[in-house]
């Protein structure tokens, strides 16, 4: 390995791989920044030419423009609260499959990992129906709950779990400690890079689901920021400068996530044995 990165070839690839993943971002950035007219211009310019923003303000302070704010403030609730419930269901789940013995154990273990072979959208209309039996839809409740019992999840805390040394655990139950006690002091601090990594993947999936919401959020007020977004599409004109702004905010708390737990992320995903 150490070899490979003194080739002078390495380098220009990692260059030319990097600029692959960051040359869309910063150039829905640089776009934020760009009058209307700019935006469309044929060939398209990389920077702006008058440097403007128009469409901050008209995407945020506008006195009729869409309440973003607001759509922002209910996805941040949403997925951190569906991360959260996701982690503590999953890491309570996980550990049972990877230590606890009881009978069938191994069994429904291939059952749940079985769902994640069934395409999301056959629980579409279950969920929905469940949903409006349940008086949940337009609720926060209906944008946390359905998905957070995760198939992934579950396997990704199994895996972590079956890292961890027994030791640790039989040095607690020696100790007078039960169940409960060994997994909440023992355990779950030990899989503190397993649970950060499982807290940001959750936190992503529900700040970025679209169809989800989309089909369970009606009022105005209770849409999150994908859905919102789409809305400030017009049907004759694009307001290319306004939804690449829009997209710049929905990606400023999530590239803030990442910053913060990149090294739990990296951990977690090397110790629980994913490729």
């Amino acid at each position: 390995m150490n070899r490979s990165r003194r080739n002078p070839l390495f380098w220009v690839m990692m260059v030319l791989l990097s600029a692959v993943f960051v040359f869309p971002i910063a150039y829905m950035i640089l776009t934020a920044f760009k009058t209307r007219v700019e935006s469309q211009q044929v060939p398209p310019t990389v920077l702006p030419e008058h440097w403007t923003l128009g469409a901050f303000r008209t995407l945020l302070f506008v006195d009729d423009a869409s309440p973003v704010l607001r759509w922002l403030a209910n996805s941040t609730i949403a997925a951190t609260l569906f991360a959260l419930l996701s982690v503590t269901i999953c890491a309570m789940a996980g550990y049972a499959l990877a230590r606890l013995q009881f009978r069938g154990r191994d069994t429904i273990f291939k059952l749940i990992i079985a769902t994640m072979f069934v395409p999301g959208f056959v629980f579409l209309m279950p969920n929905f129906e469940l949903m409006n039996k349940l008086a949940w839809l337009d609720t926060f409740q209906a944008l946390v709950i359905p998905g957070a019992a995760s198939a992934f999840g579950l396997f990704f805390m199994r895996q972590f779990f079956l890292g961890l040394p027994v030791e640790l655990e039989e040095s607690s139950r020696i100790d007078g400690a039960g169940p409960l006690r060994t997994f909440f002091q023992i355990v779950l601090p030990n899989a503190r890079p397993a649970v950060m990594t499982l807290l940001v993947l959750q936190f992503l999936a529900n700040w970025n689901d679209f169809i989800w919401p989309l089909y369970t959020m009606f009022s105005d007020t209770m849409l999150t920021l994908p859905v919102g977004l789409s809305r400030l599409q017009g049907a004759y004109t694009i307001d290319y400068p306004v939804i690449m702004a829009g997209a710049t905010i929905a990606a400023v708390p999530v590239l803030i996530l990442f910053v913060l737990l990149q090294r739990y992320i990296i951990q977690g995903v090397a110790s629980s044995g994913l490729k």
